[in-house]
């Protein structure tokens, strides 16, 4: 049972997304000193932009994103919640800190390796039957914001929001500092947005 005195943090993921990566890493680390709970849930990049007007380059990213968010939706099919997170770190840290975004067959095969998995379940990167499945996960997610909205995308004691979008990961007590400022806005009723122009490149440590 969860303790009433931890907060519940749903996060919503594509293993494919380097911003909700760097957010996830934001979440790590505030967990390492605040009680939270993180709950891993599965959305869909290519779900989200494919009836959108986007590149042509980001449309074929995009056919190969289908795979890694199918496998993880099988591997929580068949394994249950607690597969989620291990799998989706072992494939992000992969693609965002090693830089193997075109690498997506050979980052599934050894993410499953890493954590466990059977072997096998690389093989739902290619079945298209899990579709319906990847839908009503990345459904799920957009739900929980209220409407449309990208990733990274999180949920404090069920109050979602998009964000926050960070290029570079806070750590120590900055990322307390950026927790506990969070904590404050999802309270504020009305509160819906604070954005700036972005300045930095994506920083992955």
């Amino acid at each position: 049972m969860t303790d009433l005195l931890r907060t519940v943090v749903d996060v919503y993921v594509d293993p494919g997304c380097p911003y909700a990566w760097q957010t996830s890493r934001w979440l790590r680390e505030v967990e390492a000193q605040r009680p939270v709970d993180l709950r891993w849930h599965v959305m869909s990049l290519a779900v989200l932009n494919e009836d959108k007007e986007i590149p042509e380059e980001w449309r074929e990213l995009f056919v190969l994103a289908w795979r890694p968010v199918r496998v993880l939706v099988a591997a929580q099919q068949q394994h249950g919640d607690d597969a989620v997170a291990p799998l989706y770190e072992a494939m992000g840290r992969r693609f965002h800190p090693d830089g193997r975004t075109m690498d997506t067959d050979a980052v599934i095969v050894e993410s499953l390796a890493e954590v466990g998995l059977p072997a096998e379940l690389a093989n739902a990167g290619v079945d298209t039957s899990l579709d319906d499945a990847v839908r009503a996960a990345h459904a799920a997610a957009m739900a929980a914001y209220g409407e449309e909205m990208g990733t990274p995308l999180i949920a404090i004691d069920g109050v979602g929001f998009f964000g926050p979008v960070i290029a570079k990961v806070p750590r120590g007590d900055l990322a307390v500092q950026a927790w506990d400022a969070a904590l404050v806005l999802v309270k504020i009723p009305g509160f819906y947005e604070l954005k700036r122009r972005r300045t930095e490149d994506l920083v992955f440590d």
